[in-house]
């Protein structure tokens, strides 16, 4: 279980262990915290926050899997937006449910990852289908289609008026990973700067 608020921790592990198959094996209050413990005692399955001290949990979900791949991981968190959950899934996680789901929702979920499935929470299930709707719309035609889908993401979020630290910030990617994604967006795009590429990306029904 890793978390950085010890009373929901504490909490959601109580819950947890009065579950006649479940035993909580590890808690973790930061991500290089929880990085270290998957090394150390390889859990079946990772109940991980997105927003904690250090790593961030998409990057240590990221790391986890890179050694463990046998580890299956349920993103548990506030973060609702589109952008958080994609790159959790990307990072390898298996599942995605929202702090306020009810305790019957969670033990559901983690059961289902823990037997291999994918789950989301219903809400995010229909933003997350909604979204790549919108992205794979946007980009059936012409020269756009040779973006890859992370550069497609970017020049969405450009189009939105997102500046290269925030779009670095909501992706969890480095600043200069980012800057070479723009660079590449702008020369697939043949265009010379963003406000082109932002006009050929609302021509495409981007960044609304």
């Amino acid at each position: 279980m890793a978390d950085d608020h010890p009373a929901f921790r504490t909490g959601l592990v109580s819950m947890l262990n009065t579950d006649s198959v479940m035993t909580v094996v590890g808690e973790a209050g930061t991500g290089d915290e929880v990085v270290s413990l998957a090394d150390e005692i390889k859990p079946d399955l990772i109940i991980m926050d997105v927003q904690m001290p250090g790593v961030n949990g998409i990057e240590a979900t990221r790391r986890i899997l890179t050694k463990n791949p046998d580890i299956r991981i349920l993103v548990m968190t506030m973060f609702e937006d589109d952008h958080t959950v994609a790159a959790a899934m990307r990072a390898g996680a298996r599942g995605y449910i929202l702090k306020g789901a009810l305790p019957n929702e969670i033990l559901r979920a983690i059961r289902a990852v823990a037997s291999g499935e994918a789950i989301f929470s219903e809400l995010i299930a229909r933003r997350f289908i909604t979204y790549f709707d919108q992205i794979g719309n946007g980009f059936r035609q012409g020269e756009l289609s040779e973006l890859t889908a992370r550069e497609r993401e970017i020049l969405d979020l450009i189009a939105r008026g997102y500046k290269n630290a925030e779009i670095a910030e909501n992706l969890f990617l480095s600043p200069s990973t980012v800057r070479n994604h723009i660079t590449n967006i702008l020369s697939k795009l043949q265009v010379a700067d963003r406000a082109e590429a932002i006009q050929k990306a609302k021509d495409a029904g981007l960044g609304s």
